[in-house]
């Protein structure tokens, strides 16, 4: 029992090193000179980041383990990787210092979210994140990009880039609440059904129309996520004010 243990553990894990992997491959490309492939190495990575937690839950073998493993992985995909990117596709130009600083915002914020993450995790799961995910905070730097390289030829403004990789480095440590993803579910039923449909949807319509899809949708979940989050804090507040 305890060997067949051991190998329903390894397929989890096995997916997390294949989201490092993928991570790391990003950066090779970037530093290669090639940001388009490296950001699609990050998409792909954010894929396993889906996949692993929820194949671990539902084979029953969640371990502390996984949890830090997967952690170290995100730092490599979704914190090291597009710090790198930002650094070379956005920062041209600017004082090395100041480049630097800004280019390193994903990778601070984002393994302070990550750590600050594992110290929060309960055995009740919420329905929602506090802060910005990493992963999510990586798609939308990648898809900029995507999205001005499909629109316009080119990998984007810096002018309009750095001011939102600085907002959504803030986003990351913020106690604003972010609705989960209802993705790669395995657990049978229609609505899963549904679901896993739109997943498949989602990510044909990436690959085929690259960020001219996934910008937008990233873009207004994180500020849906913002609002809807605003009107609800300031509703409780409103409240606890009446009660006192």
């Amino acid at each position: 029992m305890k060997q067949k243990g051991k190998k329903r553990r390894f397929i989890p894990n096995l997916i997390t090193v294949i989201n490092m992997f993928l991570g790391f491959m990003g950066i090779v490309m970037m530093i290669k000179g090639d940001p388009i492939r490296g950001g699609w190495l990050i998409l792909f990575a954010g894929l396993c980041d889906a996949a692993d937690g929820k194949l671990a839950r539902m084979l029953g073998i969640p371990t502390k383990f996984g949890v830090e493993f997967d952690s170290f992985a995100d730092t490599v995909s979704f914190c090291a990787a597009p710090s790198l990117l930002v650094y070379t596709v956005y920062v041209e130009g600017l004082p090395l210092l100041f480049g630097g600083l800004i280019a390193f915002t994903p990778l601070l914020f984002g393994t302070i979210r990550l750590a600050r993450f594992n110290i929060m995790q309960e055995d009740d799961p919420k329905s929602f994140f506090t802060g910005l995910p990493t992963p999510i905070n990586a798609i939308i730097i990648v898809s900029y990009m995507l999205f001005n390289h499909q629109v316009f030829g080119e990998m984007g403004d810096p002018r309009i880039a750095l001011p939102m990789i600085v907002t959504l480095g803030f986003m990351m440590v913020s106690p604003v609440r972010f609705a989960k993803f209802p993705l790669l579910s395995f657990k049978k039923g229609k609505s899963n059904t549904l679901q896993l449909i739109g997943v498949v949807l989602l990510i044909t319509s990436a690959i085929l129309w690259q960020g001219i899809v996934l910008f937008p949708l990233m873009s207004f979940y994180v500020l849906w996520s913002t609002v809807k989050w605003m009107i609800d804090h300031d509703r409780f507040e409103k409240e606890v004010t009446i009660q006192k």
